[in-house]
């Protein structure tokens, strides 16, 4: 393996690109060193993913390495980037190609709910595309603050993205895997919306306080062209209580997700309406062992 030049650096870890050296094909290489923080949540990402080998849409695992100190993840390389970058060009995505795009994301769930494990952390910049919209595809990455949810015992923690997060992380009440569908219901608003956030408010107090009391409307000029059934999927994830929420596979099969109710409208540049400024995700706690990162390879990648 040899790493290319074109790197991104995140919070925790810097992604590069990489070309296998006998076959050619390019990969993501997410490479974190031992001394610094996240580096629990790595491995734990690692495990989760090599749980996932073979879902369709969540980014595939090629290989891990520790060699040396660090933690490298050799990654599938998604040539579109993340969706984020989408809504940050003030790009109106249209109701139909929003439907597929959660219909995927939906399914990149379905195989991690099946083995009870929670995300916690959907959001835009968390998919990436396998190519530029409108043809590029979900594959769902950043696993490093997912949970292992066990029968009978309860996770309580204050985990997630301020716009994303759910009303029982607020209230500490234990998490389950239908905090992942208050997440998706979010993103189908954001999406819907050209990039406004249901809940946002001038500061991360204002944003809690509107998902504690569900402060959820749909104003006329971001919905004007919205389905009504576009909208009762939107009001069905987007419920207080977890368990009047639709699980995965109910969501699966809404009319709109099976495509009854989309009404198809071309992607167009708007920028009248600027998406509202994401909060930064507060840094993942410690990470729990239920999943042993026995895909860890102690080799040394070669620069």
């Amino acid at each position: 393996m040899v790493f290319m030049c074109g790197v991104y650096r995140g919070k925790f870890a810097a992604v590069k690109r990489c070309r296998h050296r006998a076959s050619g094909t390019l990969y993501a290489a997410k490479c974190l060193r031992r001394r610094r923080a996240g580096w629990a949540a790595a491995v734990h990402e690692a495990a989760v993913l090599q749980q996932c080998r073979g879902a369709r849409h969540v980014v595939g695992l090629h290989e891990a390495f520790d060699g040396g100190g660090e933690l490298t993840l050799v990654l599938e390389l998604a040539g579109g980037g993340e969706l984020q970058h989408t809504l940050d060009r003030g790009d109106l995505l249209g109701e139909s190609l929003t439907c597929r795009l959660l219909a995927q994301t939906l399914r990149g769930l379905a195989p991690l709910h099946a083995l009870r494990i929670a995300h916690l952390d959907i959001k835009p910049q968390n998919i990436l595309l396998t190519a530029p919209l409108p043809d590029g595809d979900v594959k769902l990455c950043d696993f490093g603050i997912s949970r292992v949810l066990s029968e009978g015992v309860e996770v309580r923690e204050i985990i997630g993205t301020p716009d994303y997060v759910a009303p029982e992380i607020l209230h500490y009440n234990p998490i389950s895997l239908a905090t992942d569908m208050w997440s998706v219901g979010v993103l189908a608003y954001v999406l819907l919306s050209g990039g406004h956030s249901p809940f946002g408010g001038e500061s991360v107090q204002e944003t809690y306080c509107n998902i504690t009391q569900c402060r959820l409307d749909f104003p006329p000029d971001l919905f004007s062209d919205v389905s009504s059934v576009a909208i009762d999927f939107v009001r069905s994830l987007l419920r207080p209580d977890p368990r009047d929420r639709m699980t995965v596979e109910q969501s699966l099969q809404h009319p709109w997700v099976r495509g009854s109710g989309a009404v198809p409208r071309p992607i167009t540049l708007a920028a009248d309406k600027t998406p509202r400024r994401q909060s930064a995700s507060p840094p993942p706690p410690r990470t729990p062992t239920a999943l042993l990162p026995d895909c860890l390879h102690h080799r040394t990648v070669v620069y």
